[in-house]
């Protein structure tokens, strides 16, 4: 495997800079860290992919992945917490939808990319 890095050292460092200069700042990085982290767990990224599709309450969640309303609840409130999801409430019951666009985009660019490479 040793083709596949450099054999001499030398860096570009106009490169590097160009680079440099526009690369997320250690906050925002460790934010897209933590989404990505969060949508790693199979349950809730597929509570989200479910999200993306229509809006749930946590019962239907529950149903629809085979975990208690507990679980489903617990999973729920760590995706609000990164702004993945968002809730409306409606009479006695709570209605979960992805917190924007972006969440959906995500998700389908990430199908997208999967299966083209299957």
């Amino acid at each position: 495997m040793a083709n596949d890095v450099c054999s001499t050292n030398i860096v570009d460092q106009k490169k590097v800079n160009r680079v440099s200069g526009v690369l997320p700042s250690a906050d925002i990085n460790q934010s897209m860290a933590e989404a990505f982290k969060a949508l790693g767990d199979p349950t809730r990224l597929r509570i989200v992919q479910a999200l993306a599709l229509e809006e749930l309450c946590v019962c239907d969640l529950s149903a629809l992945i085979d975990v208690s309303v507990s679980a489903i609840s617990h999973q729920l409130r760590l995706l609000r917490n990164l702004k993945l999801v968002k809730f409306r409430k409606e009479g006695k019951m709570a209605y979960y939808s992805l917190d924007d666009d972006h969440v959906r985009e995500l998700i389908t660019i990430t199908r997208a990319h999967v299966l083209e490479k299957k």
